[in-house]
């Protein structure tokens, strides 16, 4: 993949992505490849998308366990455990996994530098530290916490999760930041949709079946937003999910594209506004109208644009 000269564009930012490094699915499965490079090829005209470097083995177990991330590369992994995942096993699958959460890394670079970063995958909060569950198997919000922290790009962190589903394992792979002040997850989810078990946030929002643009938006202002300004954080990690759309497979959530584009961009104002550099990441987006999926996760990178460019 060739990326546009970045003097071509009248801006510095940039965006990863992983859409290139595929690994093999039985047909029919409801993983959804499509997006990926559906939403960099829709970007492409507007910013260089750029392949995403693949994280270290050194970086990931930074929050997952050493012997556990072992075994997946080795393949050491049984059927109970693909289940989990939702993916078949595969080196293909593994080397996707790293290069979602290195765009992420590559990403927060680009956040210190200019601001925002974006990552055109990642997103990944459902992976515990030696479990992986709901296709997600390197935590790239909780590891980015952590590389923060500990480099001293910033001191003190907040996460917000607007994917439909929780963020169990951000939550629990943070508990210890959290407890010490300098790491805050906020997740507005679906109250009655997977995880059906829930970890404990700093602070969830647990939203009824069918919420509407109106009523989001009103969480998002009324409290979502207050509560990272109670937190002040100098790093915001923006997962910006689009399952929350009328129509997706798995959510149960009825926004329309202008509220997702609305959400995404009030999000952006925010953090511009306070100085907080950001990181957005995709998350999920299962819609049945699969145009919509790629243009409701491209909104969050044509909002960032508006707002910091």
């Amino acid at each position: 993949m060739t990326a546009p000269d970045p003097a071509a564009f009248a801006h510095p930012f940039r965006a990863y992505t992983p859409a290139s490094y595929g690994f093999p699915l039985p047909e029919g499965h409801r993983f959804p490849y499509y997006k990926y490079a559906g939403v960099r090829d829709l970007l492409r005209p507007a910013l260089p998308v750029l392949e995403t470097p693949a994280l270290t083995w050194a970086d990931a177990a930074r929050v997952h366990d050493p012997l556990w991330l072992r075994r997946w590369r080795r393949g050491e992994v049984d059927r109970h455990e693909q289940r989990a995942f939702g993916l078949p096993w595969s080196p293909g699958v593994v080397e996707r996994a790293r290069r979602a959460a290195g765009g992420s890394l590559a990403a927060l670079h680009d956040a210190r530098r200019v601001g925002w970063g974006a990552n055109l995958a990642g997103g990944t909060h459902h992976a515990f530290a030696d479990r992986a569950e709901g296709f997600c198997l390197l935590n790239d919000a909780a590891l980015l916490t952590r590389i923060a922290l500990e480099e001293g790009v910033a001191r003190r962190v907040a996460v917000l999760d607007l994917d439909v589903h929780q963020g169990n394992g951000t939550a629990a792979l943070l508990a210890p930041e959290m407890a010490a002040g300098t790491a805050f997850t906020l997740s507005v989810h679906g109250e009655r949709n997977y995880p059906f078990r829930k970890e404990r946030s700093s602070l969830d929002l647990g939203l009824g079946d069918g919420i509407d643009d109106t009523e989001y938006m009103r969480v998002l202002r009324a409290e979502a937003l207050p509560a990272l300004d109670a937190f002040r954080p100098d790093l915001l990690l923006y997962l910006a999910g689009a399952d929350v759309l009328a129509g997706d497979r798995f959510g149960r959530f009825a926004l329309s594209l202008e509220g997702v584009y609305e959400r995404n961009r009030e999000v952006l104002v925010w953090a511009r506004a306070r100085g907080v550099p950001v990181v957005t990441m995709m998350a999920g987006g299962y819609n049945r109208d699969h145009a919509l999926t790629v243009a409701a996760h491209a909104s969050v990178v044509f909002a960032g644009l508006e707002v910091f460019a």
